[in-house]
Formats: C-alpha cells, sequence, structure tokens
C-alpha cells in the first residue's frame, strides 16, 4: 500500500483521502514558509497506524508483516520538505497533508450461519477483588484463540487472536482479521483447528463475530469500558507475531479514553493504551485488574522514521456489546447515523501562514448524501457544530454520535472568506460507506 497520514500540530489527527477537487478560482498566496510549519513537517508527518496482523506462511514462520485494508502505514518520506515546496495554493497544501488512498477492504466470503444463534453479550459490573497478573492470565487465557485466515489463491495466511464469547462456539475478532478472505480457522488453547463460519462483519467498527461447532469452551467475561479512567492498570492478551508467541501476556495503563480516530471516511473511539501489543495481536483481549475484558485490542501506532513506544488501541467493550448483539441478530449493524464528509483540522500553523480560520478542513464529501445536496463542498472549513467550535474530529463525533437517522447537525461554513450555515440531515452508514 502506499497509504499516507499526517500528524496533526496540535490535535489528535484524522488521516483523509486524498479527493478530486471541485474547480475554483482559489485566491492564491504565497509566502515563506514559518519554522514551526517547517519542523511539523519534517519531523511529525512520519506517523502511521497498521493494522495488527500479519502474513504467515504455512510452517508457521513469519514472513513480511502484511497490512490489512483500510488502515495506515508509515509514510516513505515526508511529503513537504523545503520552502520553495511548499504550495501557493492552500487546498494544494491540505490536499498533500491529509492524503489516504481509498483502501475499503473487500468483505470476506467466508460461508455465513444458516441460523442466527440465540446470544447476547453483557457487561458485568466489576464487584470482586482485583487480581494479580498471574491470576488474571489463568483467569483469561482460555478464552484466547488463534485466528488463521486464507485468501483465495493466496500463500499463507493471516494470522491474529480472538475471544471466546460462548460455551458453544461464538468467537469475536476484528473485520480486518478476515476482509477479502474465503476461509477462516480458529485454534483453541489445547490446540484443536476448527473451521469457522462468519455470523457477522462490521467494517466501521472493526469488529466480526465467527462460529465454530464446539462445545464447552470457555467465554471471556466482558466488564464496562465505562468505568475506567487514565491511568486504569490493564493487561493485554493475544498472539503477536506468529504462532511461537500464542498467548502472550503484557502489562500497563490506560493512557487516555475516547480517541476518535478516523479512516476510510467513518470514525472510531478507540481506548489507548500503553500495554505491549504487536502484528498479530489484533482481535485479542484488553483487560481491567478484575480479569473482565474491557476491550479488543486492533490497532497501534508506529514509525519507520522515528521512535514510537507504547500507543495501542483497543476497541472499547462498549462498544463491542452494541455491535456484537447487531451482528448476531442481523450480521451487520443498522440504524448507525452518518454524515457523509471527511475532515481533518486545520492545524495552526497552517491557518497563520495561509490565514485561514481554525476549524475543520472538509477532504471529501460522499455524493449523494445530504451534505452533498446542501452544498458542502471539498476546501469547505467546518468552523462549528450547532454553534459550538469545531477544532477536532470529536467536535463532531459527540454530537452526531447523540442523533438518529434523519436529525440534524447544523454546521457553520467558511469558504473563500464568507460563512454561512448548512444544515445536514443524518444518514443510514450502510447507505453512506
Amino acid at each position: 500500500m502506499n497509504n499516507e497520514t499526517k500528524l496533526q500540530g496540535s490535535d489528535w489527527y484524522a488521516p483523509l483521502r486524498k479527493p478530486e477537487r471541485p474547480q475554483e478560482n482559489a485566491a492564491k498566496k504565497k509566502k515563506r514558509m514559518p519554522l514551526g510549519l517547517k519542523l511539523l513537517l519534517g519531523s511529525l508527518l512520519v506517523v502511521g497506524l497498521i493494522a495488527l496482523s500479519a502474513r504467515l506462511f504455512s510452517d508457521g514462520s513469519p514472513a513480511e508483516p502484511t497490512q490489512r485494508p483500510g488502515l495506515w502505514e508509515p509514510l516513505p518520506t515526508p511529503a513537504i520538505r523545503t520552502e520553495d515546496e511548499l504550495p501557493e495554493d492552500w487546498k494544494d497544501f491540505f490536499d498533500s497533508f491529509y492524503t489516504m488512498e481509498d483502501n475499503t477492504g473487500k468483505a470476506p466470503e467466508l460461508p455465513v450461519v444458516e441460523k442466527r444463534p440465540d446470544w447476547e453479550l453483557k457487561l458485568v459490573p466489576a464487584e470482586k477483588e482485583e487480581m494479580d497478573l498471574q491470576e488474571i492470565y489463568r483467569s483469561c487465557v482460555p478464552s484466547i484463540v488463534g485466528i488463521r485466515a486464507y485468501e483465495e489463491k493466496e500463500i499463507g495466511y493471516y494470522w491474529g487472536s480472538g475471544i471466546i464469547l460462548s460455551e458453544d462456539g461464538l468467537i469475536l475478532t476484528n473485520a480486518h482479521m478476515i476482509e477479502g478472505c474465503n476461509r477462516a480457522e480458529v485454534i483453541l488453547q489445547d490446540d484443536t483447528v476448527h473451521e469457522s463460519l462468519l455470523v457477522g462483519y462490521d467494517r466501521q467498527s472493526d469488529l466480526a463475530v465467527l462460529k465454530i461447532e464446539a462445545k464447552g469452551l470457555t467465554p471471556a467475561v466482558f466488564g464496562d469500558s465505562d468505568a475506567l479512567t487514565v491511568g486504569d492498570s490493564v493487561a493485554a492478551i493475544g498472539n503477536p507475531l506468529g504462532e511461537d508467541f500464542r498467548s502472550t501476556l503484557t502489562d500497563g495503563i490506560v493512557s487516555a479514553i475516547d480517541r476518535g480516530m478516523h479512516y476510510d471516511g467513518h470514525s472510531i473511539s478507540l481506548i489507548q493504551t500503553d500495554t505491549a501489543i504487536n502484528e498479530g495481536s489484533s482481535g485479542g483481549a484488553l483487560v481491567n485488574r478484575c480479569g473482565q475484558v474491557v476491550g479488543v485490542t486492533n490497532m497501534k501506532m508506529m514509525s519507520s522514521f522515528s521512535s514510537i513506544e507504547g500507543i495501542g488501541f483497543a476497541i472499547p467493550s462498549t462498544t463491542v456489546r452494541t455491535v456484537v448483539n447487531a451482528l448476531i441478530r442481523e450480521g451487520k449493524v443498522v440504524g448507525r447515523p452518518a454524515i457523509g464528509i471527511t475532515v481533518g483540522a486545520v492545524v495552526a500553523t497552517a491557518a497563520e501562514h495561509y490565514e485561514l480560520p481554525e476549524g475543520l478542513y472538509v477532504s471529501s464529501v460522499t455524493e449523494g448524501t445530504d451534505a452533498w445536496e446542501k452544498g458542502i463542498r471539498v476546501g469547505d472549513i467546518i468552523t462549528a457544530v450547532n454553534g459550538e467550535p469545531a477544532r477536532s474530529t470529536n467536535d463532531i463525533l459527540k454530537v452526531r454520535d447523540g442523533l438518529q437517522i434523519g436529525d440534524t447537525i447544523r454546521f457553520t461554513v467558511w469558504r473563500e472568506g464568507e460563512s454561512f450555515d448548512v444544515d445536514v440531515a443524518m444518514m443510514e452508514m450502510n447507505d453512506v460507506y
């Protein structure tokens, strides 16, 4: 993949696609590049996120890691390196600053279950005493499985992790683990291998549920991720780097909560942790000190050009509960509101250099959405959401997530020196992406 992602200067970041920009007579300016912007572009634009899965050959020895569709890999070089290369047009700058190929993953082609399982995921309050790490491992490791996912006509397989949901063989893993694959095997702790069927798959949340024919399994206990606070101790159990490192335990803390990550036109809020996770940990468990699963590990931050340690991510159990129960009922998630725009923060140095307002740069708009019909276009800058300043993607997400399909959200939009308000209706996410 030749994906590119850039890190914002003073805010969390949102990698975006590079869209076709409408023909406009934008005023062009040429100024000297501030030192702060040079440093930002020269040292911070090298960071990328990768999906935590690796391609392995059938003998179990690791090959070169293969990135799963839809996430990011490090930049080969900074996009802008010298003053002379700074674009005259600020829109050209943002087209370069927020760049990502369309990596919409191919849906899995696994055989699907014939009958919907009669099961529901529930979160259990943390009432028992905290365990030490040895007790956590003994309690949780029986619920962790290995996943081998195969693409048709491809040599080798993708290796990752999964969590046992039910005694009769429901298995949770990441959606990116099985994208484009036509079969998947589940390896239990006793080394038995089971072919799996697909129960449901949701790319937006990066979750999938599989089913194997088995009885007497040890299901994981899921706790409430909303009870987590920054600094809480957590541990991760998964299968990093290949089958030789199955059932690995690492520990750390919750570094941040509600990190809004934006990719391929949609967003997800994740738990950030310094717990060590690596390729192959995808679909593994992030557990609290009571031995309850509070997250599903799915990403980490890394770079080929800068030392990055201890920045990993997990899908919160509150999200897992909602998505898993929808996948079990219907095989997909419905009724989720979407806007159909892709945005990224206008970094302060760029705002100063090009004399732009603070806000969110619109990098893409999905045709056919209400946002498109109401006239929002690439190059617009959203300065407020429902009258409140918009400075990060979370400023939109926290409003959107409280709405239903058909509800409206008001954007204050800056375009070529003028501001205006637009009321945009929420649409069904499956109709947008």
